[in-house]
């Protein structure tokens, strides 16, 4: 009988929580979102397991120094790996020819990180720890690997929370950005029809990684991780000479290091963390991020209008955030319902691939400023 009793004291379901019940509830979501909705599954299903494996009780998987995922956890994010090998992945698959062709959309880029900047502010009013509204503010652009890359930097114990929300809001770029876009642009504006853009040549597209990385890493020298994995990606891409590298780093290692990405991040996000007022906070003031880092982005095209003799269409500037390429094809199906006559993808991946910049340039800025 006393055998019994103890075999029943080392299981974990006397040890269970309400709380871990409630994660439970949050990871399963997150599962069926992936799988039943096609919400982010490359991300959100491998998130959802983790933060099943977080909350059972007594096992020894996130034991720090022995657990096996902690050690995904800590070699892979801890150690700043991970993030940057998924930039490398995301610079062999990016094609700079659209904003090499009309530089102007860095602009575009540029300004929607407006929307990272106000809600840092807005964060630090609901009693966030600067480092915290740091990490909230950089969900509004829409980048997940930026995301999780500044938290493991500035406020690990948020990495779990924001990267959901901002993998979420990735997933629901086309129900967040219609309704901004309309709300802040005419039909007229809408309807504006662009040139097509002019070729772009080898040449240009072979230097642009080289001269960005040097012009980025000298203004923000901490951008330099996430910049150099991300331009190295790209002249894999565009130089023509190692196929097999660009190959392998937009599909084996991508996929690779997005499995160790995802099970680490949720297994940040056991009950006792994530069950907290503020992290509600969190999703509204991610959202309000995104939707701002939106409207910033299509006011400052509306802006430049006010200059330019060949007028853009503002909806471009809604890709600024760097939820690539969701946000371009969200452009061009507004565009084509305005105008049949208006084919805005390319025009649209522009400021997308600015926003990736930009997006990396101010978590670099923050991490300037505030780590230790």
């Amino acid at each position: 009988m006393e055998l019994f009793q103890e075999v029943i004291l080392r299981t974990g379901f006397l040890a269970l929580t309400w709380g871990q019940l409630v994660m439970w509830a949050v990871g399963f979501t997150l599962i069926y979102l992936a799988i039943r909705k096609g919400f982010e599954p490359l991300l959100l299903l491998p998130i959802g397991f983790g933060i099943l494996l977080a909350n059972i009780p007594l096992t020894p998987l996130m034991t720090p120094g022995s657990g096996l995922i902690w050690r995904f956890y800590h070699y892979g994010l801890e150690w700043e790996v991970i993030p940057p090998l998924i930039f490398l992945g995301l610079g062999a698959m990016t094609d700079f020819g659209p904003m090499i062709a009309n530089p102007k959309t860095l602009l575009l880029g540029a300004a929607a990180q407006v929307g990272v900047y106000f809600t840092f502010f807005l964060a630090l009013l609901l009693k966030f720890t600067v480092p915290q509204a740091a990490v909230i503010g950089i969900i509004g652009g829409a980048d997940g690997p930026t995301t999780i890359y500044l938290a493991s930097k500035l406020a690990p114990e948020m990495m779990g929370v924001c990267a959901v929300a901002a993998y979420s809001y990735m997933a629901m770029v086309p129900l967040i950005q219609p309704p901004v876009m309309k709300l802040l642009t005419t039909e007229a504006e809408r309807k504006i029809v662009m040139k097509s853009l002019r070729p772009v040549s080898k040449l240009e597209k072979i230097f642009f990684p080289v001269v960005a990385l040097f012009v980025i890493c000298l203004i923000v020298p901490d951008a330099a991780p996430l910049m150099a994995m991300f331009m190295m990606g790209n002249l894999f891409r565009e130089s023509g000479v190692v196929a097999r590298l660009s190959n392998a780093a937009q599909n084996e290692l991508m996929n690779i290091v997005t499995i160790f990405l995802g099970v680490s991040v949720g297994a940040t996000m056991p009950a006792a963390t994530v069950l907290q007022p503020k992290v509600i906070f969190v999703f509204i003031l991610g959202c309000a991020a995104f939707m701002l880092a939106t409207a910033t982005g299509v006011l400052f095209a509306k802006f430049m209008n006010l200059f330019l003799k060949e007028k853009i269409n503002p909806l471009i500037g809604a890709a600024g955030v760097s939820a690539v390429p969701m946000a371009a094809r969200v452009v061009a199906k507004l565009g084509s319902e305005a105008n049949r006559k208006n084919y805005l993808l390319m025009h649209a991946m522009g400021p997308n691939v600015a926003g990736v910049i930009g997006t990396a340039v101010a978590a670099g800025m923050f991490i300037s400023v505030l780590a230790k």
